[in-house]
């Protein structure tokens, strides 16, 4: 009896005629591209012995030492994962926005980046590069920015889980979520996955109810299979509430780096002000006065601040029709009504995280 032609099959019947006789389980869409490709090594194979091998063997044959099919069985696999959890490319340039002189960059370059980056390096010097990564501070100061910035100059898959979404099928399944996105977190290679306000779901079990104490019990036992597996995968965290997470996340061995992100510097205003000039109509511009106005905003402040001048800018030339440029003077007119979102007693209390919780 012939065997089927690629043809006659669907790709139902891929996947069934595969799984009949390998054992093994494709999804159709997978089994259909698969399956051509099994007859195809049947022929190859065939004629290299001299003797028609039959299909089992071939397929056998095929799956079990075919390192290409292995291969294209993890590309799509992984594409169907992105897909599903909304994976994002992320522009190397992003990184650049940050400022040099910004603590959190140069921490983040040489304990993270360059380890990643320069593995040659790194196994000389027997450097293991971090896989689980928190990063802590107030509201609005760029940790979320931090992160697509490090998935940018990685040229890794970008992939944001935000609790609301893990919540979606009610709060008693908030567990079992969490271990799907894990699972198949774990399938992927060259991701960071973000997990922002981790506070929601990873909260102390002191004070939490029974649901809150087995979402952070899951996640107590997803972080070591993040850690022990070999593909390039960096779970990062972020919360603005570090003294909230339950103890034992906050204890060496569960996260390999606990970073502080807090207030601007004069150099990173700079940086974020000059990246947001650029995109408007100016006139004479004192960026050095500008910098000074913006003490104490964060980045979050700053987006702000750039979206109410261009909404002026815009409306100004719209009712007089004439060519309207941004000078300091609008930037003046608007700040009063802005206040900077961190205050003494937030970067006090800051401060005192960073000497409790603090890990590179």
């Amino acid at each position: 009896m012939n065997d089927p032609t690629s043809e006659e099959m669907t790709p139902d019947l891929c996947a069934a005629k595969i799984f009949e006789i390998s054992g093994e389980k494709f999804a159709p869409e997978i089994a259909a591209e698969v399956w051509p490709k099994i007859l195809q090594h049947k022929w190859l194979l065939s004629e290299k012995l001299g003797r028609d091998v039959g299909l089992r063997t071939a397929c056998i044959d095929y799956i079990d030492n075919m390192e290409q099919a292995r291969k294209e069985f993890l590309t799509y696999q992984r594409r169907d994962i992105l897909a599903e959890m909304g994976a994002q490319t992320i522009g190397r340039d992003v990184w650049d926005t940050i400022s040099d002189s910004q603590p959190p960059k140069k921490l983040v370059q040489q304990k993270i980046i360059l380890p990643l980056t320069e593995k040659s390096l790194s196994q000389k010097h027997g450097v293991v590069p971090p896989k689980t990564i928190i990063f802590f501070g107030p509201p609005g100061t760029g940790k979320t920015h931090f992160v697509r910035a490090m998935a940018g100059i990685l040229s890794w898959w970008y992939i944001e889980i935000a609790p609301s979404m893990l919540m979606a099928d009610g709060v008693e399944k908030i567990g079992a979520n969490l271990r799907g996105v894990m699972e198949k977190s774990r399938n992927l290679d060259d991701a960071v996955i973000f997990i922002d306000e981790f506070e929601e779901l990873a909260g102390s079990r002191d004070e939490g109810s029974r649901v809150d104490k087995s979402i952070t019990n899951e996640f107590l036992k997803q972080v070591p299979l993040l850690k022990n597996n070999p593909n390039h995968i960096l779970l990062v965290c972020a919360t603005n509430y570090i003294r909230k997470l339950d103890a034992a996340l906050l204890r060496p061995g569960r996260f390999d780096c606990i970073i502080p992100v807090g207030e601007l510097d004069a150099s990173g205003r700079r940086t974020i002000l000059e990246h947001y000039l650029s995109k408007l109509n100016t006139g004479e511009i004192d960026i050095n006065r500008i910098v000074e106005l913006t003490s104490r905003y964060t980045p979050a402040d700053i987006e702000y601040l750039f979206r109410q001048v261009a909404q002026t800018a815009f409306e100004r030339e719209y009712e007089t029709g004439k060519d309207y440029r941004v000078t300091l003077d609008t930037f003046q007119k608007i700040m009063p009504n802005i206040r900077p979102s961190l205050t003494d007693e937030m970067i006090e209390e800051l401060h005192k995280d960073c000497l409790t919780y603090s890990r590179a």
